[in-house]
Formats: C-alpha cells, structure tokens, sequence
C-alpha cells in the first residue's frame, strides 16, 4: 500500500525537484564524450603534430600527458565546487572554458604553445565532467537513473574508441587545410551546441548541505597523482632522468600523507576532498577496484595498436583508426543491452563481459600472429569486435556498479572520484603497456612486441573478471 504515501506534500515537493529530461541527458552526455574523445584523439596525429610543429617525442608526450596529468589531478576538485556552487553553473563555466582551450590548442603557433593549451584544457575538462554524473545522480531517479547511468557508460566506451577513429579521419581529411588542428577546432562548435542546450535543458542541483574546499587535501592528492603520473607518461621519452625515480620514490610518501589528513578530517567532522568514510560502500570501493585493470587494458590498447597499425603495418590514419570501427559499433549495440541484462543476472554480467572480451584479445593475438604485417580491418574484424561486446558488458555496468549507492547529497565528490581513478588508469595505460610495447620492439622487433603486450592486456582482463566476482550480486 505504497500509493497511500503520495500525498500532495510529497507529491509537490516531487514537482520542485530539479528533473533531467531528455534533451538535458542528451546534452550531459554530449559533455561526458568531449574529454574522453580529446584524450584518444591524439594518439594518432601525433606524428603529424610533430613533423608540423619539429616536435620531439618527450615534447610529443607531454602534449598528452599534460592534459591527462591535469584532469586526473582537479576532477575531485570539480566535484566538490560543484557540490558547493552549483553544477549546473560548473558544468556550462567548464563546458565554455573547454571551447576556449580546444580553439588555443588548434591555433597553437608551437609545440609548447600546444602543451600549455592542453594543460588548460584537462583542467576545463576537470571542472565539466564530474557535474555530469552528479547532475544524473540529483535529478533522476529509479529506472530513469539506472538508464542514464547505463548511457554515460555506453557513451564512455564508445567515445573513447570513436576518438581514435575520428582522430585518423579529421588528420587524413586535411579539412580548409588545417591538418591536425581539426581535432582540437572541432570541438568549438559542439561546445556551442552544448551552451546552447545546456542553458536550456540542464537543471541546476547542488549539494543541500556544501562542503568547502579542503586545502590540505586538494594539494596532497594533486601531489600524489602528480609524483606517479608525471614520471611514468614522460620519464621513456626523457630518457629516465633522475627526476623521474626520485618522484616515483616519492609517490608512497605522498599518498601516505593524503590518506592520514583525510582520514583525520573525517574523524574530525571536517570535510575532506575524498571522505575515506565513502570506501564504506562496497559497491563504490570493489566498483573502483575493478576500473584499474579494465582502463589500464583499454587505454594500452588502444596506443599500441594505434603505434603498431601505422608503424608496423604501413597503415594510414584512416585505416589504422577504420580498424577499430567494428569495435566502437558493436560496443553501442550490445552497451544498450545492458540494463536488461544486469536486472535479470546481476553483476555476473561483468564476469561474462570479461571473458567474452579475453576471446576477443586472443583472436586479435592470432590474427596478428597469422598475418603481420598484412593488418586490416577485415582480419582484426572478428576479434575487435568481440573484444568491444565484452568492453561493453563491463564498462557501463561497473560505473553503475560505483555510483549505485551514492547519496545524492555526495554525488559531486563520488562522481569526482570515479573518473579520477578512470582517468588515472587510463593515463597508466598508455604509460605502463605503451612503455612495454616500445621498449620491446628494439629487441623482439614490432610483431612479437605487440603479442607480448597483448598477452599482459589479456591477464589484466583475466584480473577482471576474477575481481567481478566479489561484487555485490545486485545493483541499487
């Protein structure tokens, strides 16, 4: 007898509550794949970029490193100023400032001039993102909130497997003659898309009890992701300077003292950046668990691949981007599936995408045994594309999985949270397996290297999988 609960109290303050329609989803959604695009788009314009701009590769590295470094390192911090001012007013400042930094990467006279503007844009990036999920988590709810949820999963995967593609695209397509600086100016005109729709259609929500800023905090986990982060995306590149084991040996230290200030903060009453008491949650703290091992896998992949097609193969950015479309078409498909799955067989889902994705990367590990360097989108069709059913079993459900029992009123600081540690795995990807996979192909030459890379990815996979088993087995 639930009905007798909706009284015309309830029923009006259900009324004055921020709801996200449609056109508002649409356009959080348009938001959520800008950062993820921006950050794939590159690996295959780099060469350009360099030839255009004589560019060294520890230059080159920093063009993507400095934006990955900076939105990992603010994303907790946009959380919580959206928490404290409004996210709908974050979310359009950050949208706007992202549009400004895309137009200064494009029109970039050199390559530093290029790092700084990308450095500028992971952080506009980091004041966008994070409003988008806590915006789901405060104006939707029931089944409205658990499709969402599923859509900014399925719209995670496919941007960042669509940014790669549409990298090789715009390069190869030399739009008005702008060569490599499309992938950054064809951002402005989707952001004023986005202004223009968010104005509209995008509540404003913001915590009822804000939280201030916590300094300490903010400076020490910046200083954490900084001494990992920094060293492993730049110190192959540089060589291995001395800086680069010195702030590795530091990152312990570092992220010791974050947890200990924390820790007391929450003791204490106060407000800390990253509430341990959140870790209480044991779909959030096993859900984080398992993002590690599946980005770290995505994000190598995707820059060995992109290497290994183009270096390897001989193949253009067309065709080296073309060779991953199976991949981002069937992710859509079967991530639209995933609300259906995961209400009739729970977080097993995850435990079936991982193994569907390990059949996946063993059939790219045959084709490229069997016909390197013959590489096309024809031969790596059977294994991208079941490797991106198995992506989309796992990715939007394990968000989900995260988010599932957030209160809305800390949806800013665990949204902020989630994409840290994504963002975080994502950039060790790129430096962990693309640091094996280069560093292997000196010795073992381009073929052999790409397979023992793969063969890592697939034991992170296998890690996975085993790790979804510890999920709860129903998700809020």
């Amino acid at each position: 007898m639930t009905d007798t609960v909706s009284t015309p109290a309830v029923r009006a303050h259900e009324a004055a509550s921020p709801t996200l329609g449609g056109p508002g989803l649409f356009t959080v959604l348009l938001a959520a794949a800008l950062p993820l695009v921006d950050f794939f788009i590159v690996n295959v314009a780099l060469p350009t970029i360099g030839a255009d701009l004589a560019a060294g590769e520890a230059v080159l590295e920093l063009v993507v490193a400095g934006y990955g470094v900076a939105y990992a390192v603010l994303l907790v911090l946009g959380g919580r100023l959206g928490d404290l001012f409004g996210r709908r007013r974050l979310f359009l400042g950050g949208m706007a400032a992202f549009g400004l930094t895309s137009l200064a990467c494009g029109l970039a006279p050199g390559a530093w001039t290029l790092v700084a503007a990308r450095v500028a844009q992971g952080a506009s990036a980091a004041a966008m993102l994070p409003q988008v999920l806590a915006t789901v988590q405060a104006a939707t709810s029931g089944a409205r909130r658990a499709k969402a949820m599923s859509l900014y999963g399925a719209t995670a995967g496919l941007a960042m497997v669509a940014g790669q593609i549409l990298g090789g695209v715009l390069v190869a397509a030399d739009l008005a003659g702008t060569g490599w600086r499309a992938i950054f100016l064809v951002n402005v005109p989707v952001v004023v898309l986005g202004l223009v729709m968010g104005v509209r259609f995008v509540p404003e929500t913001r915590s009822q009890h804000p939280e201030p800023v916590d300094g300490p905090g903010t400076v020490l986990l910046a200083a954490s992701l900084l001494t990992l982060l920094a060293p492993l995306t730049e110190g192959r590149a540089a060589g291995w300077p001395l800086w680069t084991w010195l702030s590795l040996a530091a990152f312990p230290f570092a992220a010791a003292a974050f947890y200990a200030v924390e820790r007391r903060a929450d003791r204490l009453g106060r407000t800390p950046l990253v509430p341990p008491s959140l870790f209480r949650l044991a779909s959030l703290r096993r859900g984080l668990v398992l993002m590690l091992p599946f980005s770290i896998g995505f994000s190598g992949f995707m820059f060995v691949i992109a290497l290994a097609l183009q270096q390897g193969a001989g193949l253009g950015p067309v065709p080296a981007g073309l060779a991953l479309a199976p991949m981002a078409v069937v992710f859509l498909f079967v991530s639209l599936a995933g609300p259906r799955l995961i209400a009739r067989h729970g977080t097993r889902v995850v435990a079936a995408g991982a193994a569907v994705q390990a059949v996946g990367v063993l059939l790219i590990v045959l084709a490229v045994w069997r016909d390197w360097p013959h590489l096309d989108v024809a031969s790596l069709l059977p294994g991208t594309a079941v490797a991106g059913a198995g992506q989309a079993l796992q990715l939007p459900n394990i968000m989900r999985i995260v988010m599932s029992e957030m209160p809305a009123a800390r949806a800013g600081v665990g949204s902020g949270v989630m994409v840290t540690t994504q963002q975080s795995a994502l950039a060790l990807g790129v430096a962990t397996l693309g640091t094996l996979f280069l560093a292997l192909v000196p010795h073992f030459g381009m073929r052999d290297a790409l397979l023992t890379t793969l063969f890592v990815q697939l034991a992170g996979v296998v890690l996975t999988g085993l790790l979804s088993l510890r999920l709860p087995r129903t998700v809020g």
